[in-house]
């Protein structure tokens, strides 16, 4: 018989007391070998991603069935719209938090503040404790297939905010998790949408689940690659972009940080965001889970639940030449030019990647991880910075507007399609390249010696996609007056209005830009 979905041995199992043994370690042997056979046994009649999905697939097509009966939450006249966020909150990743917060600003900047009612689902609240201003968080369960199909019938609409929204790159639970919130949207003719996410790679189960039900939902892409990849799926699919670009700090929080650890306010600043690229993707197993709790094996890999990153000989070797290319490359301009090397990690995850960077470049050498360190300080650190190496696509995206010049090492396709974006393609360079070393090295000699013409391409790229963060802001608006064609929608918003009064309040920085370049 095989467990039930999201079945994994709870540590209060582990605690009830036991029979008394005069071998201890042989029971736990005999117990450990038990499960083995039990979670083996299961393990090959049961996928666990597979199961999530169908899980999903089945209380979407039961959403549909209740509809007629109970169409749960609809929208009235004269009461605020309720829209639920659905993302990767509360796990300190700085660019999925950046992200989520400028969608905050530009929605109730388009439906203003006493129409629109949202909540967000957080990973954990704690993490997320003083951002999103009134904004209702919800914990999302880690068996959260029930739970999507009781909150979403509580709302008038669902906005998947992830940036990676449709890929196996990471975790399938997660794109599981946004598809499936859609898909009860669409299932009770709720508000749907996907704002600025991205497609990628999906296994055939992931992208079978995302063909079925995110066909009538509305789609903004983060760029064209993925709206291309979108109407091969069959799913009508709108070009916009990322939503991070609007964000300000507004706090000096980064320089007094740098200041403490020793900078002299005159060398440049090297920032450097390395992450672990090789153990990717994150995929369950019952058997590794039940070893964890017994034994506490596997804690490096472990992700969460039965969740386990990617690991073995291959992965740590694949990592350690990753961070020396790293160090010997940033280590050979470092002679060369006059440079102050910070390690940045823009989510707590990276942290043993930032401190494998930092042990190698010399003890004296800061590191700043977001586990220690909210968006606010996280982005105004990597805004200090005259130069960049980024395997982060936030820590590209949030320092661009500072005009940081930026070299990108890659996992996959969203920092290449930045650059090509940028237009220097050659700046993205691939995690796993056999001369990485020398690639880091050259790249940001390139920059410091363009970095003008690096410069003038990173503000037309901002300016680019700050408009066409306010092309996405005008189909939301029309989205929404085609659904709910009596929401009060204030004057100038929507088609034929200008794309930037869709935007939300912008920082200084970005108004002149924007004056700049017209």
């Amino acid at each position: 018989m095989s467990p039930p979905d999201g079945w994994v041995p709870s540590a209060s199992m582990l605690d009830k007391p036991q029979p008394q043994s005069k071998k201890p370690s042989r029971f736990l042997s005999a117990l450990r070998s038990t499960a083995h056979r039990l979670i083996d046994r299961a393990a090959k009649n049961l996928d666990a991603d597979r199961a999530l999905m169908g899980s999903m697939a089945a209380l979407i097509e039961l959403a549909k069935r209740r509809y007629p009966i109970d169409p749960g939450a609809q929208w009235r006249p004269g009461t605020a719209l309720r829209l639920l966020l659905a993302g990767y909150s509360g796990t300190r990743n700085t660019g999925a938090d950046v992200r989520v917060e400028e969608m905050i600003r530009q929605f109730r900047h388009l439906f203003g503040d006493d129409h629109l009612e949202l909540s967000l689902l957080t990973i954990d609240p704690e993490l997320t404790k003083g951002y999103f201003r009134t904004v209702r968080q919800l914990k999302l369960p880690q068996v959260y297939p029930r739970f999507l199909f009781d909150v979403v019938h509580e709302h008038h609409g669902v906005i998947a905010c992830e940036g990676s929204m449709f890929k196996s790159k990471f975790a399938n639970a997660l794109s599981t998790m946004m598809v499936g919130a859609l898909g009860l949207a669409s299932a009770e003719y709720k508000l749907a949408v996907g704002y600025g996410g991205e497609a990628g790679s999906m296994d055939e189960a992931l992208e079978a689940l995302v063909t079925r039900y995110c066909q009538d939902a509305l789609i903004l892409s983060r760029n064209h690659e993925s709206q291309s990849l979108l109407r091969e799926l069959g799913i009508p699919s709108t070009a916009g972009t990322d939503t991070a670009w609007t964000f300000s700090p507004g706090t000096n929080r980064g320089q007094i940080l740098l200041q403490s650890a020793g900078w002299d306010e005159r060398t440049p600043i090297l920032a450097l965001c390395p992450i672990n690229p090789f153990w990717w993707p994150v995929k369950p197993d019952l058997l590794k889970g039940v070893e964890h709790v017994l034994t506490n094996a596997h804690a490096d890999a472990h992700y969460s639940s039965v969740y386990f990153h990617h690991e073995g000989e291959k992965v740590r070797k694949a990592q350690n030449a990753y961070l020396d290319a790293w160090a010997e490359g940033v280590g050979r301009f470092k002679e060369k030019y006059p440079v102050y090397p910070v390690v940045i990690g823009m989510e707590k995850l990276d942290r043993a990647a930032c401190e494998g960077l930092a042990h190698r470049l010399g003890g004296s050498t800061p590191i700043f991880v977001s586990d220690q360190h909210d968006m606010y300080a996280m982005v105004d650190l990597v805004r200090q910075a005259r130069w960049m190496i980024s395997s982060r696509y936030h820590a590209i995206v949030t320092s661009m507007p500072a005009g940081v010049a930026s070299v990108g090492v890659t996992m996959d396709e969203r920092i290449r399609n930045l650059m090509e974006d940028r237009g220097t393609p050659e700046l993205a360079i691939d995690a796993g390249d056999e001369h990485l070393a020398d690639a880091i090295y050259e790249r940001l000699c390139q920059v410091r010696s363009d970095e003008a013409t690096v410069q003038r391409g990173i503000e037309e790229c901002v300016v680019s996609n700050l408009n066409r963060m306010g092309y996405m802001g005008i189909e939301l608006v029309d989205y929404v007056q085609r659904s709910l064609p009596d929401f009060p929608f204030r004057q100038g918003l929507g088609k034929g209005a200008p794309a930037l009064a869709h935007l939300p309040p912008l920082p200084q920085n970005l108004r002149e830009l924007l004056e700049r370049r017209g």
